[in-house]
């Protein structure tokens, strides 16, 4: 039989290695490893260095590390600096995000690995389908220019 009541990891409380959890969580120390959860709080003063993954998370403290979940709420003092992979997100005003984020209608299925696979590839295929530059002002400015008549106007038709 499982229990209802939330795991709670205190401020005073530093974890180094994962956490793994079907219920719900509340963390507020620091844990320096993955956490996975049900359901996951992140409190303000709580950090966590590594992955996080569960169905709904609420960050208001600091994730270095990439987070995946189908509910996803950042709140005004979340600090995230990896990529976010969601069903759904909701951002306060004053979050911090630095990283990828996409949309995902399974994120808990996908691997962490074709996030950054995903993202390096799309960018030589974006390159690849892109037309040539044009040539650079050097080779523009040595280029010969035809001389242009004197009172003509450029819009005039020719009969």
């Amino acid at each position: 039989m499982k229990s209802k009541a939330p795991s709670i990891l205190s401020a005073d409380l530093t974890i180094t290695g994962s956490i793994s959890s079907e219920g719900e969580v509340q963390l507020d120390g620091i844990v320096e490893g993955d956490v996975r959860a049900g359901s996951l709080s992140i409190g303000e003063e709580a950090t966590v260095k590594g992955e996080v993954v569960a169905e709904s998370v609420v960050v208001r403290g600091r994730v270095e590390g990439s987070v995946r979940a189908r509910q996803v709420q950042l709140a005004a003092t979340a600090r995230i600096e990896g990529d976010i992979i969601h069903a759904t997100l909701a951002v306060e005003s004053g979050a911090y995000f630095d990283g990828h984020c996409r949309r995902s209608s399974d994120p808990l299925s996908d691997k962490k690995s074709a996030t950054s696979d995903s993202i390096s590839q799309d960018k030589p295929k974006a390159a690849a389908s892109m037309p040539p530059a044009p040539p650079s002002s050097a080779s523009a400015a040595s280029a010969p220019r035809p001389a242009a008549a004197a009172n003509s106007d450029p819009f005039a038709s020719k009969a």
